[in-house]
């Protein structure tokens, strides 16, 4: 495939026209709307092939053929190419990979200032998408990703798995038997969860940025300015970009940006709450950096119903049930107050079934069991804990309207401005 130079005429103008009018059509739908023939290898390419990439390189989705990875820093890049094997393209620019006709998936393992605006042109290139979490820094751009993805018909999935697999919140089981005893009422309604270090979740409260970064000349083999892309222009500083950019809210959250997904869309799954989100959020933080995130001690965040959920950042309740209701509790290593609760939980029906195979997903056009919508809820979970850490104060938010009521310097974070002339 012909390189396209990255110079400053192609980047404005190669930024307005993928991201705005890309409607190309991909293999996977050239049978019909969601033909996918069964005989037919599917295609992959990664952007962002840094630490987290890599693996998306190498161990993810390898069903699918890889034909493209993508990143601005050369080191990366070089290392990704040779780790994929001999039909690999490298790119610089992600707009060339999602401009080719014959790939189908797009992997985004960026960073999450580059989430939102990489989905969306994926989407509208009719491509499939299997993006990191969080699925966006900010609510309104996951708002965007879901109209594109559904507009296109398009297969999202988020790469967190705890609500479908894998041993949860040190808990000695998968979710599916705690899922089952909250559905079927056994500690009652509503439901206070409490996630702390007592159930083996680390918050990582070292993911902090750092203040008064001195400008630093920019490494040569890193293209800082397309690294930022839509994020404001601050000048770099090494503790900015790669591992540590998740302590700065211009590209991510801290701790609670980066892993708050991981754990909460579970806890969203558990309690049935896939098509709403909190009303009332209260957190108890010292002040914030506007650009390097600190640390907190709590956050609460009420559904309109009142269930809760307490985030415990500094252990302070380091007895307290991971599930507490009118009924009963459930402990870490599923020790309950519930007398017989195995026998109890063996005579009851088993959750309704989720497509957790990507591959099946894409092929059949059914919706991967945690996709563009409620990973959207579980998302803005995250993003609704990151503002009120941010502002300190109690927030009240319209669960059907995505906004803050009646506090319009809280809504400011939902729908944040893109520098020029990245556009969703």
């Amino acid at each position: 495939m012909k390189r396209i130079p990255f110079t400053r005429r192609n980047f404005l103008t190669g930024s307005i026209a993928s991201l705005a009018s890309i409607s190309l059509v991909p293999r996977s739908v050239l049978g019909g709307p969601g033909f996918t023939s069964p005989n037919e290898q599917l295609t992959r390419a990664v952007i962002g092939v840094g630490g987290m990439g890599r693996g998306h390189v190498s161990n993810l989705n390898t069903q699918s053929k890889l034909l493209a990875v993508c990143d601005v820093d050369a080191n990366h890049l070089k290392r990704a190419v040779e780790l994929g094997g001999k039909d690999v393209v490298g790119y610089h620019d992600f707009r060339e990979v999602i401009d080719r006709k014959d790939i189908d998936i797009i992997h985004i393992p960026t960073p999450p200032h580059w989430h939102g605006l990489m989905a969306v042109a994926a989407a509208n290139a009719g491509k499939d998408i299997w993006c990191e979490k969080p699925m966006t820094r900010t609510i309104g751009e996951g708002l965007k990703v879901v109209e594109a993805v559904n507009r296109h018909r398009r297969i999202f999935r988020l790469n967190t798995w705890f609500r479908f697999r894998s041993g949860y919140y040190g808990m000695g089981t998968s979710v599916k038997p705690i899922k089952k005893a909250v559905a079927n009422g056994l500690f009652g309604w509503p439901l206070k969860v409490t996630v702390s270090g007592a159930t083996g979740f680390n918050w990582k409260f070292n993911w902090i940025g750092k203040t008064r970064l001195p400008a630093m000349p920019v490494p040569e083999q890193l293209d800082y300015e397309m690294w930022l892309g839509p994020a404001p222009y601050k000048p770099y500083h090494p503790h900015r970009v790669h591992a540590t950019f998740r302590g700065y809210w211009d590209y991510d959250g801290g701790g609670l940006g980066d892993m708050g997904q991981h754990y909460l869309d579970p806890v969203q799954y558990l309690l049935g709450k896939d098509d709403e989100s909190p009303v009332v959020i209260e957190a108890d933080a010292p002040p914030q950096h506007p650009d390097a995130c600190g640390t907190w001690r709590e956050v609460r965040l009420k559904y309109a119903d009142g269930c809760e959920i307490v985030l415990d950042g500094v252990n302070r309740y380091p007895d307290a049930a991971f599930i507490e209701g009118p009924k009963g509790k459930l402990y870490k290593g599923m020790k309950s107050t519930l007398p017989d609760l195995p026998a109890k939980l063996a005579a009851l029906p088993d959750p309704e079934p989720q497509v957790t195979d990507f591959i099946q997903a894409v092929r059949e056009r059914k919706k991967f069991a945690l996709n563009e919508t409620n990973g959207h809820r579980s998302c803005t979970i995250v993003n609704l804990a990151k503002i009120a850490v941010r502002l300190r104060r109690p927030l009240r938010f319209d669960s059907a309207k995505f906004r803050f009521v009646g506090d319009e310097s809280a809504n400011r974070f939902i729908d944040q401005p893109m520098r020029f002339p990245w556009v969703m």
